[in-house]
């Protein structure tokens, strides 16, 4: 990594305008609790240098033929796959993923949005004709894009993606927790023949960086992914201004498992999708529903697949789940399993402090509480930790009541042996996607949330919509 100290700023590695040990961070290797490099913090000039880059590029930039924004998405697609080793064990070691992971799912996730983007411009219409008047969707202009540490290139690259294809111009601030794997996209952006000003990085905190992006009168739209708290300060900031703001926020996923559904199965894979990442996804299904009469039956084997799953070195590779990403979230879900067992929630596994053998580095216990009743805290606030949460529910009817009373609507799952019956409660929740049965990921679907968790989406042609304008030429034909 040779742009610690850099920021990239119209298609060069520039020095930050305030260069001081104030303006240096440590990036800490949350395994060890130690620091393995430093990085050196954009400020408020940075921000402004970088958008005038990108304000400058954007009219050759959008007057683009549509065939050679597409074919540098694929030049971009080419660059990322080489890069996939760097960006994995960037990510292992800035955010604590077990290297296998790291490869396959965090740096995967980022060519497999390319790849989709890529097929889906291949139908995408970005103008068609009604009765007399052309309707026509253009770039919305320059876009900032505040990305979280969970899943860097999954962010990045679903915001980046439709934003070359549409013909928009981008500012990137990463998250300072996990910044090389931002650094090294922009090297891949670099490589691929990015146009100068087409893409921008400034490396920053939220004070420094973000809220100045967020402001500036010069930015077209801020896409933010991160917490509910820090997305409303986007908002508040991008107000004045009138810019468009599209936000993925927190969430505080239901998972029902139905009377029918394979318990077996559908528990182990409950458990497992929870704790994924060391459960910080903010789609996570971290509150299980059970019936009354299954509720003991389903808690056994939860515990049973918590308790066997191997909490270790990111860099062994028989470890399923590495630590999570700072001292300030170990210690945050270390107070929310106190919270759950001081409030009478029943501890099935995990629980309070490091696992055995670990006396060092961020690791969580998998943790898994029962008897969870719904207003405990742990049944209403984001964890953002391998915890999960047992409910039970009498009937259905509770089942779906309970599972929308959050102030979250991310994500929702539902499981069933009996498709048509899953279908049926999954159109009653309040959710921006329903999973049913555990499907594979589909890069195609929509992305983002209902009420606290967001507007707007993310993904193939939902995000082509939501980085547009929609103009109307009246009389464009007799």
């Amino acid at each position: 990594m040779d742009h610690l100290d850099q920021l990239y700023i119209d298609g060069a590695w520039v020095t930050p305008a305030a260069r001081a040990d104030a303006s240096r961070l440590p990036v800490i290797d949350p395994a060890t609790e130690e620091a393995f490099c430093t990085i050196t913090l954009g400020g408020t000039e940075d921000v402004d240098r970088a958008v005038r880059a990108a304000r400058a590029a954007f009219p050759a930039f959008a007057a683009l033929p549509q065939a050679e924004r597409t074919a540098l998405l694929a030049a971009i697609l080419a660059e990322y796959e080489k890069r996939l080793g760097d960006l994995a064990e960037a990510m292992s070691r800035e955010m604590g993923a077990p290297l296998a992971f790291a490869r396959e799912g965090q740096a995967g996730i980022g060519a497999a949005h390319l790849r989709q983007m890529l097929k889906t411009l291949e139908t995408y219409a970005f103008s068609h004709q009604r009765r007399g008047t052309l309707v026509v969707r253009e770039p919305v202009g320059v876009v900032g894009m505040i990305t979280p540490w969970n899943w860097p290139m999954n962010q990045i690259v679903c915001k980046a993606a439709p934003a070359i294809a549409t013909g928009c111009t981008i500012v990137l601030k990463p998250s300072e927790i996990s910044p090389l794997s931002g650094l090294i996209f922009a090297e891949i952006m670099d490589a691929a023949g990015v146009p100068r000003g087409v893409f921008n990085l400034v490396s920053g905190d939220g004070p420094g960086v973000g809220d100045a992006l967020s402001r500036h009168p010069q930015v077209d739209m801020i896409s933010f992914t991160g917490s509910t708290r820090a997305g409303i300060l986007v908002a508040q900031a991008a107000a004045p201004t009138v810019k468009r703001v599209s936000q993925e926020l927190g969430g505080k996923s239901a998972n029902i498992l139905l009377p029918d559904a394979d318990f077996e199965t559908a528990v182990a894979k409950g458990v497992i999708g929870c704790f994924g990442n060391s459960g910080q996804s903010c789609n996570a299904p971290t509150r299980m529903f059970v019936p009354e009469d299954r509720h003991d039956e389903v808690l056994r084997i939860a515990a049973e697949v918590a308790k066997a799953i191997r909490t270790g070195d990111p860099r062994d590779p028989a470890t399923e789940l590495g630590p999570v990403v700072s001292a300030a979230q170990y210690e945050k879900i270390q107070r929310l399993i106190e919270a759950g067992i001081a409030e009478g929630a029943t501890l099935a596994a995990g629980g309070p402090g490091r696992p055995p053998g670990l006396d060092k580095g961020y690791y969580i216990r998998p943790t898994v509480f029962g008897r969870v009743a719904p207003e405990m805290t742990i049944a209403r606030e984001e964890v953002f930790g391998p915890v999960l949460s047992v409910i039970s529910y009498r009937d259905e009817e509770e089942a779906i009541e309970r599972a929308n009373a959050t102030e979250y609507g991310l994500a929702a799952y539902v499981q069933s042996g009996d498709l048509e019956h899953a279908r049926r409660v999954a159109s009653r929740m309040r959710a921006g996607t329903v999973y049913i049965n555990y499907p594979a990921w589909d890069p195609a679907a929509p992305f983002g949330g209902f009420k606290r968790s967001g507007n707007g989406r993310e993904y193939a042609d939902f995000a082509l919509d939501d980085f547009t304008e929609i103009k109307g030429v009246v009389g464009w034909a007799a």
